[in-house]
């Protein structure tokens, strides 16, 4: 059994045939599906969908790229639904430097908000961060401390240096690698996958984004988790299986999911 760490199954593109694409994600082994809600309309049917399907799970803010456009404005919705505990996670919030969306100041005022609202509300952070990780890193390191270590959380869709990999996991932080690890050129990210241990490794389809190499051009969904897993399984030297039963593992432990 898998766990989709990271998936965007509230969409636009992906809500109007949600229920056929979770009952992909049954079939292929899916047992769990972590929903990353990054606006109000999105937390809005996350949170109808978990009615119907409990295993299912959001987790929301509003990510780097959206923070000047509606970052104030959603913060407080987002918050609420944190103290009321129905998210497993804030996130996806961060930093990205690559595309620059929103001003880099106000990407890391907001990042911080983020941080103090898991810590108060005593959840993980899911992160995106993409060309900034000295920043990040500083940030995590002066503002996410709880007794002298790092609060939990996970560096989503990694696609970094080796180095950078490094430092994630010397916080004691999760790394999740998608269906980019399968792609032809994606040999660095391989290395990765196969340096980073295994109680530490994450997998995600982020959907309906990076479907894994035999699906490139196509919507990617939660079914096409094994694909990557199996990538992930041939560059440690592992099985499919041993993969399967590690990151489930982990993903029920950084999301309480017991």
């Amino acid at each position: 059994m898998f766990i989709d760490s990271h998936a965007h199954i509230t969409a636009n593109s992906v809500f109007a045939h949600v229920d056929s694409l979770l009952e992909r994600a049954q079939v292929a082994g899916v047992e769990s599906v972590i929903n990353i809600c990054t606006d109000v309309a999105t937390l809005q049917r996350g949170v109808e969908l978990v009615k119907k399907y409990p295993w299912v799970h959001n987790v929301a803010a509003t990510t780097p790229h959206d923070v000047e456009k509606e970052g104030e404005a959603v913060f407080p919705i987002m918050e609420a639904h944190a103290r009321q505990g129905a998210l497993v996670a804030v996130g996806e919030t961060g930093l990205d430097y690559f595309h620059h969306h929103s001003p880099v100041e106000l990407q890391k005022h907001f990042l911080r908000r983020y941080l103090t609202l898991a810590l108060a509300c005593r959840l993980p952070v899911v992160i995106h961060c993409r060309e900034a990780f000295a920043d990040l890193f500083a940030i995590l390191d002066s503002d996410y401390v709880v007794d002298g270590q790092l609060a939990p959380g996970v560096l989503h869709c990694f696609t970094g240096t080796e180095a950078e990999a490094e430092g994630v996991l010397a916080r004691g932080w999760y790394l999740s690698l998608s269906g980019i690890v399968t792609f032809k050129k994606s040999e660095t990210l391989r290395v990765v996958a196969k340096m980073v241990p295994l109680d530490r490794l994450l997998i995600e389809t982020d959907t309906p984004y990076l479907a894994p190499q035999s699906r490139r051009g196509s919507q990617n969904e939660p079914a096409f988790l094994p694909e990557t897993a199996a990538v992930i399984a041939a560059a440690k030297g592992l099985t499919l299986e041993e993969v399967a039963q590690a990151t489930t593992a982990n993903a029920r432990r950084l999301f309480n999911l017991f």
